[in-house]
């Protein structure tokens, strides 16, 4: 049985009347670990646990690390998660709620993930945040839900960060037939590895990341991933911090859901009736979720931009 919930497909009324067109939310939002993540760690821990693997390991105080966390609790199985030295309390916390254990090293995600690296052994499943296409298989099922409505979007729009939600949708539109449908991407200006990469024809690393929505922190994408989108009809946006953390008090507010400014970042254009729009008729957002800020830390990055 997936670890994953099959999520509400809804018509947002407040949105659709904004820009003028349908628009549908798909509230992944509500998934049991707090974002989309656990449908591909999901199904990846449940592939790792069928061949008796004994231990889970997760590099992402994040989202990521979360799913992994859950999956494991709701498996039976143990869960180590290595996670800078910047990682928020709020993650630790939450990671150690669904009995994670959790080891802070290192002043980066490089230095945690090689931690992580050196604690493999045979009976342990390290499972990546985004580039594994278990993940990707797993993220897939967004669109089969979709396909068992009779809502066929012209446009989808999500937020990118390693781009494995990317590369799941493309995955699922392709297996439902529907890869004529464009996806606008969007992300941050300050973590715009997608876009750089997508104007060079390959994929282009970062020298840093500097957006508030740290769950779009990849320095680089996925490589797979990139392949996928070169080869789909995907728009590249870039939206600011200040868009971002405004769509999420947005969004609380009309929909009395709290997003994190990765998820933001996909609702930005909406908000901000974006002129490419235009074209589009019948909108779906994924609402992905995250769980690594509360409103508090929201307001006062809103407040900080502001200033």
């Amino acid at each position: 049985m997936p670890l994953h919930i099959e999520t509400p497909l809804i018509v947002s009324d407040i949105l659709s009347d904004l820009v003028n067109k349908d628009i549908r939310l798909k509230l992944d939002a509500l998934q049991p670990s707090g974002s989309f993540k656990i449908r591909g760690i999901g199904f990846a821990c449940e592939y790792f646990a069928r061949r008796e693997a004994k231990s889970f390991l997760s590099s992402s105080g994040g989202n990521a690390g979360m799913a992994v966390a859950y999956a494991g609790k709701k498996l039976g199985i143990p869960v180590k998660v290595i996670v800078p030295e910047t990682t928020s309390a709020r993650s630790i916390s939450l990671l150690k709620k669904d009995n994670a254990e959790v080891i802070v090293h290192g002043s980066s995600w490089l230095e945690a993930n090689e931690l992580a690296q050196s604690l493999l052994n045979d009976e342990t499943a390290f499972i990546h945040p985004f580039d594994d296409e278990l993940l990707w298989s797993g993220h897939s099922t967004i669109i089969d839900e979709v396909r068992a409505t009779d809502f066929k979007p012209d446009l989808i729009i999500l937020s990118v960060g390693g781009a494995g939600l990317l590369a799941g949708v493309i995955k699922g539109l392709l297996n439902n037939k529907w890869e004529d449908t464009p996806i606008m991407a969007v992300e941050t200006f300050g973590a715009a590895s997608l876009n750089n990469s997508l104007k060079k024809g390959e994929t282009v690393e970062l020298d840093k990341i500097s957006s508030l929505a740290t769950s779009l922190g990849a320095k680089k994408v996925s490589e797979g991933a990139f392949k996928l989108a070169f080869a789909h009809n995907v728009k590249s946006v870039l939206t600011s911090d200040l868009d971002t953390l405004l769509a999420c008090e947005n969004f609380l507010s009309d929909h009395k859901i709290l997003v994190e400014p990765a998820c933001g970042a996909a609702l930005s254009p909406i908000y901000n009736q974006l002129e490419e729009l235009e074209a589009f008729s019948k909108i779906l957002v994924i609402i992905c979720g995250g769980s690594t800020m509360s409103i508090d830390d929201i307001r006062e990055g809103i407040k900080s931009l502001e200033r």
